[in-house]
């Protein structure tokens, strides 16, 4: 019995840690100019900071918990911390994630891999120059989760189908695998639609009052940032992983056989592309009328409507925890914001950081992005915004671009697999080392990050005089 709970006490250390020492912060003098009821909504970020990073429970677990200790530390009631879970924001993930199960069970990812190899041939660079600019284009629009799931069993049988050990082509599968999720990563800020935390900036900025950031808008603002890096990103792959093989003749012959089979676009598939262009007109044209969360519902409404998809698909393959968890730090960053913690975060950071942010206004956002893309390496990118977002865009500098440059700094995580959804995927095959990620991320993470300095010193301001 004892060595039971030894054992089961070391294994959640993490999670006995989290509670202990939000029972002790509890019980210390809050800091002043700071209202209780700010002070416990900080001692709840830090605990679920700590649960997230130590994956001590399942991440689901903490978003149910985020809901339970608002209402405990006497935060809210339950009816308004339940309103604060059913944001526009949480409708448009809840929504995105049910429509990317409808778009894959099309298998339109066959037709996709057809097109691909029509594009680049047989050489290997044209087939990595193929797979980044696809996945990052797509990825804008869709989410990185679903573009990397279609195409990464494609770029591993491209590698398998060479007829050589995978440890004797490390280099090749490397620039595959590193071009499919690090096109993904930068084409996830390109549009609402490409990752949960831009929606959940959206969330954040509108709710504050500052300005109803529209999906065109967005776009914008971020797509010029993404463009830029494709000719950059493309050139420091090839430098930094070098194939072992120039072309791939039999691999792209195997494998245009095995997709080739299977015949021309069914009206099915057709009609799904079809409503997906129409979800994507309504979000650009929408989505200041009635919400980017609704735009996205209604799409869902008309694949079961039309019978693309069924019911019991979506419920089975729609990853429910991350809509729960999402929701749970949507509701800590409006939190951190009504209870002004993240006002006083921001004020006590620019102390610190000295007469620096008033004299010099890049040193600002430098420090954001600096932030920005050291969580994002130890924590997910939503997580990164829900946490940092509300601190940011009270920085005293215009919130638009704070807000933009926190949401678009949170998709470097480049250097871990941890830091993108796409990271993960790719680091779940088991080919891959942690230090394949360092030797390629510090490259990305230096490109994107000048990149950004660019866009908010020369062509954001530009935007704002419009």
């Amino acid at each position: 019995m004892i060595k039971s709970v030894l054992y089961w006490s070391y294994q959640k250390r993490w999670l006995l840690f989290a509670f202990l020492l939000g029972a002790l912060l509890f019980y210390l003098p809050y800091p002043g100019g700071l209202t209780p009821e700010g002070y416990r909504t900080l001692i709840i970020t830090v605990m679920v900071v700590i649960l997230i990073i130590s994956e001590a429970v399942p991440l689901p677990a903490t978003g149910l918990l985020i809901a339970v200790l608002q209402v405990v530390f006497g935060l809210g009631s339950a009816s308004t911390v339940a309103q604060s879970y059913a944001s526009d924001a949480v409708f448009f993930i809840m929504g995105s994630l049910m429509l990317a199960v409808a778009i894959v069970r099309q298998g339109l990812d066959a037709r996709l891999t057809l097109g691909i190899l029509w594009l680049t041939g047989n050489r290997v660079t044209s087939i990595m120059w193929g797979f980044f600019v696809i996945s990052l284009l797509l990825t804008s629009f869709m989410g990185e989760h679903t573009i990397v799931a279609m195409l990464l069993p494609v770029a591993l049988t491209l590698v398998r189908n060479t007829g050589r050990d995978d440890q004797d082509v490390r280099g090749l599968m490397s620039l595959l695998l590193f071009a499919l999720a690090y096109g993904s990563i930068i084409g996830s800020f390109g549009t609402p639609s490409g990752g949960a935390r831009n929606a959940i900036m959206i969330e954040y900025l509108a709710d504050s009052g500052v300005a109803r950031m529209s999906y065109l808008r967005w776009i914008i603002f971020a797509y010029p940032v993404l463009l830029i890096q494709i000719p950059l990103g493309g050139w420091l792959l090839t430098r930094t992983f070098k194939p072992e093989m120039v072309y791939l003749d039999r691999a792209v012959r195997k494998l245009k056989a095995q997709v080739g089979r299977t015949g021309p676009l069914t009206p099915q598939q057709i009609l799904a592309v079809a409503l997906f262009v129409l979800i994507l007109l309504g979000w650009i044209f929408l989505s200041d009328t009635i919400g980017i969360g609704i735009v996205a519902l209604a799409g869902v409404f008309l694949y079961l409507a039309t019978g693309l998809v069924q019911w019991s698909d979506l419920n089975q393959r729609t990853n429910w925890g991350v809509v729960l968890l999402y929701a749970g730090v949507i509701s800590l960053g409006l939190q951190l914001r009504d209870t002004g913690a993240a006002m006083w975060l921001a004020q006590n950071l620019v102390q610190v950081a000295g007469g620096l942010m008033e004299r010099f206004e890049v040193v600002q956002y430098m420090l954001v992005i600096g932030m920005s893309t050291l969580v994002v390496n130890i924590m997910s990118p939503s997580a990164t915004v829900a946490v940092l977002g509300p601190m940011f865009i009270n920085f005293g500098g215009h919130p638009v671009l704070l807000g933009m440059t926190t949401a678009i700094a949170s998709a470097f995580g480049y250097m871990t697999a941890v830091g993108s959804a796409a990271g993960m995927i790719i680091a779940s095959t088991g080919l891959l080392k942690p230090n394949d990620f360092v030797r390629a991320g510090w490259r990305f993470t230096l490109m994107s990050i000048a990149c950004l300095l660019l866009a908010i010193m020369f062509y954001w301001p530009w935007l704002l005089k419009e």
